[in-house]
């Protein structure tokens, strides 16, 4: 049987070649998959740098694009509705140069399964604040980075 997280990283870069290449150009991998959390590693390569050798803050935007979209992409396949996923707005706090491969981590999974049942339910607009953190865990266990999506989904069946 096909692990969670590696059928999240296969659908991560499907996506990635065939509807956004940024995401495939990253080469975001999945550590771990749970209803409750998502962890993707972004590794820092020629890539992913900056001129300061740090990661590129257009990287780490995607890592947290990805991070908060496919923890939402299983409650609405399961719920079998045609639910539109967008993200309203991006605020990011970059706190350390991430001088390392990255890990982008959202716990917000439980609030998200909620989110898709209001919005089957509803056929209304429903958002909802996911929080994510990126560490550089090879280099320290403190955050580098906090981003905070507001995901907005509708059902348009």
């Amino acid at each position: 049987m096909i692990s969670r997280a590696l059928k999240t990283n296969r659908l991560i870069r499907l996506f990635g070649i065939t509807k956004v290449p940024m995401i495939w150009y990253c080469r975001p991998k999945v550590i771990e998959h749970t209803d409750e959390k998502i962890e993707i590693r972004i590794p820092l390569k020629r890539r992913t740098k900056n001129h300061l050798g740090s990661m590129y803050f257009g990287v780490l935007a995607v890592g947290a694009d990805i991070t908060g979209g496919f923890l939402a992409m299983d409650p609405i396949q399961e719920s079998g509705r045609n639910i539109a996923l967008i993200f309203k707005d991006f605020k990011a706090d970059f706190l350390k140069r991430p001088e390392g491969d990255v890990h982008f981590i959202c716990r917000d999974g439980l609030a998200i399964k909620e989110l898709v049942k209001t919005a089957a339910s509803s056929g209304e607009r429903h958002s909802y604040k996911l929080n994510i953190e990126a560490t550089v865990p090879s280099l320290s266990p403190d955050v580098v980075a906090k981003f905070e999506l507001t995901l907005s989904l509708k059902d348009k069946t």
